[in-house]
Formats: C-alpha cells, sequence, structure tokens
C-alpha cells in the first residue's frame, strides 16, 4: 500500500493575506515547499501527501492549487472558501474543475461560535460541495463535536473528515467527554485524522503519553482512520515528519490498527486518490 501523508501544510509567508505563522511561532516561521518536505521525510518512502489550507484567504487556496499542479508527491488539496459569501457556490464550482481539489476546511477552531456551521446561511455553499462531490475537512475542538453530530445528520451525503482527532487536551490527558462524543461520530461514519496531537501536549510530554487516544481512535474509526503528520505544525512540538511518523506507527500497531490502511488505504479511500 502507498505511503499517503492525509495532512500536511506548505506556506509562502509573502502570499497577500498570510496571517499565520507569525515571528512568536518561531519554529515555523519561514517558508515551507515541496524541498523541504521532501528532505523531512528522507529515508522513508513517501509517495503521496494532501495538501490542507493553512490561511483562510481565496489568495492561499489558489497558490496551493498552482503549486499542487507541478508538483506529483501533492495528491490532492483541501482549499478555503468563505461559504458564507453569495457567490460561494459559483467560486465552489470553479474550483472543483481543478483536478487535484477534493475538499473545503472552513477554520472552525477560530470561530468562537461552536454552532457557526449549522447556519442556514451555510446552504448554498453546502449543498455546492455536495453537488460538486468536495468533502468537508472539520478542524474542530472537542466543544465542537456534538454539534458535528448534528450537522453529520443534516449532510448525510458530504463526506466528512475530523482533522487531529478533534485536538483533544492531551496535555492534561483528559479524555472524557471527547472520547463518547468522538465514538459517536465514528458511529456515524464519519473519518478521522491520526494527526497533530503531539502539538496538544505539554512541553517534555513523551509520543507514548498519546497511547490511550489512539487505541481508542483505533478501536472507533478502524478502517475510516488516516495518517497525517501536520507537517510543519508539529515541528512547534519539538518533533520533525519523520519521528511522529515513526511513533504514531510504533503506537497503532500496539493497537491492532492495520496500518497499510491507517498509512495509506484510508486516505486513498476517503480522497478518492
Amino acid at each position: 500500500m502507498p505511503l499517503i501523508d492525509a495532512h500536511q501544510h506548505f506556506w509562502s509567508l509573502a502570499t497577500p493575506g498570510h496571517i499565520w505563522p507569525t515571528a512568536a511561532e518561531g519554529a515555523i516561521h519561514r517558508d515551507f515547499g515541496p524541498d523541504d518536505l521532501r528532505n523531512a521525510s528522507a529515508g522513508v518512502t513517501l509517495d503521496g501527501t494532501v495538501l490542507v489550507q493553512s490561511q483562510p484567504t481565496d489568495r492561499d487556496t489558489d497558490w496551493m492549487l498552482a503549486l499542487a499542479a507541478r508538483t506529483p508527491l501533492v495528491r490532492a488539496v483541501v482549499g478555503w472558501v468563505d461559504l458564507l459569501q453569495p457567490d460561494a457556490p459559483v467560486r465552489i464550482a470553479a474550483l472543483a474543475r481543478h483536478p487535484k481539489l477534493r475538499g473545503l476546511r472552513p477554520m472552525l477552531q477560530a470561530i468562537p461560535d461552536p454552532d457557526w456551521l449549522l447556519q442556514d446561511a451555510l446552504t448554498p455553499a453546502l449543498e455546492a460541495m455536495r453537488v460538486e462531490g468536495l468533502r468537508l475537512d472539520a478542524l474542530v475542538q472537542p466543544r465542537h463535536l456534538p454539534m458535528l453530530a448534528r450537522f453529520a445528520a443534516r449532510w448525510p451525503d458530504l463526506p466528512i473528515v475530523i482533522d487531529h482527532a478533534a485536538k483533544p487536551d492531551a496535555a492534561r490527558m483528559t479524555l472524557d467527554p471527547w472520547r463518547g462524543d468522538i465514538a459517536a461520530l465514528g458511529g456515524l461514519g464519519l473519518s478521522c485524522k491520526l494527526s497533530g496531537l503531539r502539538t496538544e501536549q505539554a512541553p517534555g510530554q513523551p509520543a507514548e503519553a498519546l497511547m490511550p487516544y489512539v487505541a481508542h481512535l483505533v478501536e472507533t474509526f478502524g478502517a475510516r482512520l488516516m495518517w497525517g503528520s501536520d507537517w510543519p505544525v508539529v515541528r512547534l512540538s519539538g518533533d520533525d515528519w519523520r519521528r511522529w511518523h515513526d511513533d504514531a506507527r510504533h503506537l497503532a500497531a500496539r493497537a491492532g490498527a492495520d496500518l497499510d490502511q491507517l498509512f495509506g488505504g484510508a486516505a486513498i479511500a476517503f480522497y478518492g486518490l
């Protein structure tokens, strides 16, 4: 099975509208592109990636799609659209014509209202996503999970993947109510990414401490759980691509995961690679 990184980022600080990272995030406050990823993953045969938006701007999405068009390693792009704009359906239809555009990601974690995704004003954009066969990457936190269950019931034909396992409070080893809420979403058929967990830990916590979370995700999502590096953001934890790859493989094997599915098959199936 090919190795697919289901969640990674590129950015250029000079892109108009770029807002993050800032100088406060020194470990990642520079441009990151395909050559950087190839260097970070050296020693591992990486067959493809899913490039995910990092800026809430149309220009960033256009920049990613242009980069993906000349980068065979990037197999899919998850972009951003202002879903509340009246012309959002037109923009979505135009983006969907790009052969590598597979999904969209509203930055829900930055929106104070946890029920933002349920508002009726989003219906035209969400319907356009459904018609165009796009997926929704849910950038959520534990506070969003009950809402996401209601949303998924409203939109059963819109494929949804939970980014970063909804960012549980791994720093304090808090499992509940995250454990029950995310299990409910697994029961609804959603997919999930085993990514982003290292940056939720406290400084100095080892990856091994994530075992309760990994075991629960493997049990809950099974073949719908996909591994992502969240590179280069993972560098904020002191890790890099290769170390998180190796730690995740070790933890998932202990949890009884199908490693071929976790590290390739699930992303291929969900994103239609």
